[in-house]
Order: C-alpha cells, then structure tokens, then sequence
C-alpha cells in the first residue's frame, strides 16, 4: 500500500466515527504524510467525493451543541475548527432565532427561581456566559425569565 492510499484509508477510518473539517484532518494525519503536498491532495480528493464537507460539520456542531450552547460558544467552537466565516454566518443567523428559548429552558433547569441577591444573580449570569449567550440575552432572561418574546 502507497502512502497515499496509506493517508487515505486513515482519513476514511477518521470520517467514518464522526465528521471532521478540514484544518481537523490536516492536524491529525500530518504526522503520516511524507509531504504537505501528498496531504493536500487526499483531502482535496475526499472534499472532491464529498466525503469531507465542512457544511456537514457545520449542521453536526449546531445540531449536537444548540440545546446546551449560545451562538457565542459554537461560534468559537466553529471557528477553531477552521470552518469559513461564510458557513458561520449562516449557521449563527438560524441559531439566534431560538437562542433566548434555549437559554431560558437552559437556566430554568439550572436554577428555576429568580436571584434574591446580587450574588445568586452573578452566579446564574457567569453561568449563562460560560455556556455561549450574549449579555443581552443573559439581561433578559434575569429580568423576567417566563415572558416570552
């Protein structure tokens, strides 16, 4: 087996568990490439079957993350992936119509009532944060977790 039949197979074994971007397999199968060129070429090739799709990834990330993250964590998520800002974009605009109903289901399963000190409130805002929403979704949904809108 050549090398390049070598780099192949280990891509497909990769694609076969889970989907992958692109700047993901290059990381991972650098090591066995004899040349960045040899490299290129597979994953020009899988991309070429569509075996390697980067708007795959993108709808496996939202899909996988939307129910536990803002659009500020997989944005991020999406962006160390090495996903094009145009895939992104797009992916972020359909998550931020549901993102204040998922941080309100999110937080009503966390915490349920309302902060009765400045300190609860931060505690529950810092939590919100870390899971990827924006400071003005956070604001609303401390305000007045129930209402809808």
């Amino acid at each position: 087996m050549n090398v390049k039949q070598s780099l192949q197979t280990r891509a497909l074994h990769l694609l076969a568990r889970r989907e992958y971007s692109r700047l993901e397999l290059e990381k991972k199968l650098a090591g066995h490439a004899e040349t960045p060129e040899a490299l290129s070429e597979v994953l020009d090739t899988l991309e070429h079957r569509g075996l390697l799709s980067a708007e795959r990834l993108v709808e496996q990330v939202v899909h996988g993350r939307r129910h536990k993250y803002g659009a500020q964590r997989i944005r991020h998520e999406l962006k160390e992936k090495g996903i094009a800002d145009h895939l992104i974009d797009t992916a972020m605009s359909e998550l931020k119509e549901t993102e204040l109903q998922t941080a309100r289901e999110i937080w009503r399963k966390k915490f349920g009532v309302m902060p009765e000190s400045l300190k609860e409130r931060s505690k529950q805002a810092r939590f919100l944060a870390t899971r990827g929403f924006s400071a003005a979704t956070i604001r609303q949904i401390l305000a007045c977790p129930d209402e809808e809108g």
